[in-house]
């Protein structure tokens, strides 16, 4: 029977007072925990906190909350749901310090916005694949053979980019956990999804626990399975024993630990347990965001899982506990397993890291958002916002700042320093190592992935519409040409698996069949992302001279009219126009409205000789 609800009940009783009831202090939780053997035991703690509640919240945020010590309880008590129901006093009371976990939240916000979010749900779809946040930025090319393989034993298997929100689960932070999940699970639950089949043991733990109205299971459960999985080893592989790191939010669900040592064993590859595996599992070291407030107590974990590794390699079924742990053992994941076996089996499984996870993610997600389906969408909801009017009241904000700046500075008489003449004269005043040091930015830039367009306004604002023009497209063209040869002879291995995206293969094959045309069309028409286009075109075989040539005269263009505008921009502050500020305009109007103007005469066309979209 379906559950109705996703609110999930908050620990009945008083938690601290049951364990300083019955906690009988014998030392046991303590033995493998740092936290506990530097501040005492639960029942120490428990008793401690009607006398100074306030510190012992504080410290419930050095507890990984792995559940250690609940597993070993001798009396069945539960130290986890204690350090947790503090972190939830601490935020309700507004004691906790959110702010050191700001990156984290970041990325939390970033994974169920607008930007990196999609639902893909085909026809009568039941059933969706959930691969989580990590496993997307880190192994697209996994994420989309593991859909792929799903697909082809669910036919009507939908697909959901978007983050379950455990961090603020974690954190104490209840009210945006739970507003967050259950928009979720009611969206899903209202377009008929019954089944969730996950690929992270976070939304595993996020799921079951808080989503009981769908059944859930992992992909690695229907994997072991899978009578007939075609996962072998390429001939003549080392296979030394591996080690399992379970990881901790599913130390109770002998269910998937078993699957995942079933689908090594049945690769040939055999397991040698350590000391703390299963129910009895021992925290990566990221657990609970110990990492944001005591760095020491999360490298403990992880010491001490190299250490009952003994020199073997580490096999895990958690994206971010294999980030974690490979920073001080050799660590990998299943699916690298099971996926790219030969490169994972030679100690180089293909791994990505910021930032290209995010743009890994974004990749990823057009290419779902590509897939046929019956209902999409992109998740632009907030708990405790409206996210239009939010957004809306952003952009006053910033306009009443400049409007207010643009005031500030006339009424002061900075304005008299902002003359496009003046900051000229000063960067003449540097003689030729002004635009050498400019030249080398912007050629260092795009292989750095960094944006050029304030590169090329602020060459039009420095050194005027003619030498703007020079510097700004000199630049340009060096760095497109960096990236190109360092694809070509540097990286070429590392960025391909970068790019697995369909729509980078098309690009491959219309270079090959039109060279020097397709490069002119992507720069005349930037349907592609320059910076990364830059490293594609280095993968494909148009010569350098074609391809350096044909970006040279390309972006021209554009970059005449930045520079023409950007170059009497400051004229603004002033209040004043110009000719080369109406010229820039008109100018831009006409090279940025082209690939709209081009969409509507040719729909679906890209690249010449093609009928459809890459």
């Amino acid at each position: 029977m379906l559950m109705t609800s996703t609110q999930p009940a908050k620990i009945s009783g008083n938690t601290c007072q049951q364990i300083a009831a019955q906690c009988t202090q014998c030392g046991i939780c303590a033995v493998n925990c740092r936290f506990l053997t530097e501040y005492g035991t639960p029942g120490q703690l428990a008793l401690n906190h009607d006398a100074d509640p306030a510190t012992c919240q504080d410290l419930a945020f050095e507890c990984s909350l792995c559940g250690l010590c609940t597993a070993v309880c001798p009396k069945d008590l539960d130290p986890r749901a204690m350090f947790l129901d503090l972190r939830r006093e601490a935020v309700d009371a507004g004691r906790a310090e959110l702010k050191k976990y700001k990156r984290l939240l970041n990325y939390e916000r970033k994974g169920c916005s607008k930007l990196f979010s999609y639902y893909n749900l085909p026809d009568q779809c039941d059933t969706i694949f959930f691969p989580g946040c990590t496993l997307p930025g880190t192994r697209p090319g996994h994420t989309l053979k593991a859909f792929e393989y799903l697909k082809a034993r669910i036919p009507r298997l939908g697909i959901v980019l978007d983050c379950c929100t455990k961090p603020s689960h974690d954190l104490g932070r209840d009210d945006f956990f739970n507003g967050m999940f259950s928009e979720m699970a009611d969206f899903l639950e209202e377009n008929g999804i019954t089944t969730i089949v996950v690929a992270c043991p976070n939304c595993h733990t996020i799921f079951v626990t808080h989503g009981q109205r769908f059944e859930v299971k992992t992909i690695y459960q229907i994997m072991a399975d899978d009578p007939d999985p075609d996962f072998t080893l390429p001939p003549d592989t080392n296979l030394d024993p591996v080690t399992v790191h379970d990881p901790c939010p599913v130390r109770n669900e002998p269910q998937v630990q078993t699957a995942v040592r079933s689908l090594v064993q049945r690769m040939g590859i055999s397991i040698q347990e350590s000391k703390h595996t299963g129910k009895r599992t021992i925290c990566c070291g990221e657990g609970g965001a110990v990492a944001c407030v005591n760095p020491e107590f999360a490298r403990t974990w992880s010491a001490k899982r190299k250490q009952e590794a003994d020199g073997q390699r580490i096999l895990t079924y958690c994206a971010g506990c294999v980030n974690f742990l490979s920073r001080t053992s050799g660590a990998f994941h299943v699916l690298d397993l099971v996926f790219d076996p030969e490169r994972t089996l030679a100690g180089r499984p293909r791994v990505a890291k910021a930032p290209f996870t995010y743009l890994n993610r974004l990749i990823l997600k057009r290419n779902v958002r590509a897939m046929p389906g019956s209902v999409h969408r992109e998740r632009t909801f907030v708990h405790g916002n409206e996210p239009n009017n939010t957004h809306r009241l952003k952009r006053i904000m910033i306009m009443a700042i400049i409007i207010a700046a643009m005031a500030g500075f006339r009424a002061a008489g900075f304005t008299d320093n902002l003359h496009p003449e003046h900051l000229r004269q000063t960067i003449n005043s540097f003689g030729s190592l002004g635009p050498v040091i400019y030249l080398l930015i912007y050629t260092l830039a795009p292989c750095l992935l960094l944006p050029g367009l304030p590169l090329t306004i602020l060459g039009g604002i420095l050194f005027g519409p003619v030498w703007g023009v020079v510097y700004s497209i000199t630049g340009a063209t060096a760095g497109a040409g960096l990236a190109f040869l360092i694809s070509r002879y540097v990286s070429a291995g590392f960025i391909e698996s970068q790019l697995s995206h369909p729509k980078w293969q098309k690009l491959y094959s219309g270079v090959e069949k039109n060279g020097w045309k397709v490069v002119a069309f992507t720069r005349l028409i930037p349907l592609f992302p320059f910076n990364l286009l830059n490293y594609a075109l280095g993968l494909t075989p148009i010569k350098f001279t074609h391809y350096i040539l044909t970006t040279l005269v390309c972006m021209l263009p554009a970059c005449i009219a930045l520079v023409v505008f950007s170059s009497s921009i400051l004229d603004l502050f002033n209040g004043k126009s110009s000719t080369e500020l109406i010229l820039g305009i008109v100018l831009m109007v006409l090279v940025f409205t082209g690939p709209a103007v081009y969409r509507r005469i040719k729909p679906g066309q890209n690249f010449p000789g093609q009928n459809s979209r890459p």
